[in-house]
């Protein structure tokens, strides 16, 4: 799957949805819906080599397993949350669209306290005291 195959499908599902939105709102809403889902499992695979690629980069730096796992949650929760939320805004739901934001930043930061707690703990331990 390149980028131009995806470029192109959403190009025609962005003419079929301004043609058909004036005759059938209803049914250009549930076009947009399975265009989006259509480019996101598109994009699975890429997005499964750029796990690959920070669990590449964690190895290089030693970070623990601990750490890593944690970073990919918060990628994931932030795709996740980002690909809803977009979802929502197209379909006028900016109300909802805005909660679905809240909610992963909620998430994010709940999925990243381990990590904060360590950095504190390193920089209490570094300083005199």
């Amino acid at each position: 799957m390149d980028i131009t195959r995806l470029v192109a499908v959403g190009l025609i599902g962005v003419v079929l949805l301004l043609t058909l939105r004036r005759h059938s709102p209803e049914f250009a809403l549930l076009i947009s819906i399975a265009v989006c889902v259509l480019l996101f499992l598109w994009l699975l695979p890429w997005l499964a080599d750029t796990m690959g690629v920070l669990t590449v980069l964690a190895d290089k730096v030693h970070a623990g397993d601990q750490s890593i796992t944690i970073i990919l949650k918060v990628i994931g929760v932030a795709y996740i949350c980002e690909f809803g939320a977009q979802l929502c805004a197209d379909a006028g739901e900016t109300a909802i669209a805005s909660k679905i934001d809240l909610g992963g930043k909620v998430l994010i930061f709940l999925t990243a306290v381990p990590v904060v707690m360590e950095l504190m703990d390193l920089v209490t331990g570094i300083l005199p005291g």
